[in-house]
């Protein structure tokens, strides 16, 4: 799969670096040509370039950027986003007295719902914020025995298959969690899980599988 990378920081090279292992063309993209050049040798990715020559490299874009320029990079480049599928991986998130609380305004308000009417021709996938950038880091993200479980939310069924398809090369799970409405969903999650992880506790701790409660009813035939 051919992907472009819109951003330069932590996220965009872990995701970017667990795409060239899985095999794809990787090009990163920035508004600081060093900076891209940097990023994309760090990862062995096969080129870099400017957000514009980043974004129309291929079918799948990687927005990478702080939640709230991402809808305003969508806007600009929505020409070039036309017909590819946007992955977005931001956390509107912002610090406050009891923690961390997302920026958005609550209900299906997300940052992935703002690119898709910033870019309305372009499929928009909720995706990949849910994990810290150093899980992207691991050859093959399997816990506890099973691959990881990559939770999304996409606004086409071609963003969909495309978003599921490029999770299942990294050697782990798409787990679909419905259409882009419910994108919102996934952000706060995110927020939660790391406002746990700050405060030192384990957010995996908090999901046990029914099935292993005695006396489950997943236990029944």
């Amino acid at each position: 799969m051919r992907i472009g990378i819109l951003g330069t920081g932590s996220m965009a090279t872990a995701l970017g670096g667990a795409w060239v292992r899985a095999g794809h063309h990787v090009v990163v993209g920035g508004r600081n040509a060093a900076a891209a050049a940097r990023a994309a040798a760090r990862i062995g990715a096969a080129g870099h370039g400017g957000l514009t020559e980043a974004a129309a490299c291929g079918e799948a874009v990687l927005m990478a950027v702080p939640a709230d320029s991402a809808p305003r990079l969508a806007r600009e480049l929505a020409p070039v986003l036309a017909g590819r599928t946007v992955l977005d991986c931001t956390v509107p998130m912002a610090a406050g007295p009891d923690g961390p609380s997302p920026t958005t305004a609550g209900g299906t308000d997300s940052v992935a719902a703002r690119i898709s009417a910033a870019a309305p021709d372009a499929g928009v996938a909720k995706v990949f914020g849910i994990c810290h950038e150093s899980i992207w880091t691991l050859p093959r993200p399997v816990f506890e025995g099973a691959p990881l479980a990559v939770p999304f939310c996409a606004g086409t069924p071609a963003a969909a298959d495309l978003t599921a398809e490029l999770i299942t090369s990294m050697g782990c799970s798409p787990l679909s969690c419905g259409g882009l409405s419910r994108a919102a969903l996934l952000e706060s999650a995110a927020v939660l899980a790391a406002g746990v992880w700050w405060s030192g506790g384990e957010a995996r701790h908090v999901f046990p599988s029914p099935a292993l409660a005695p006396g489950a009813v997943d236990d029944e035939p």
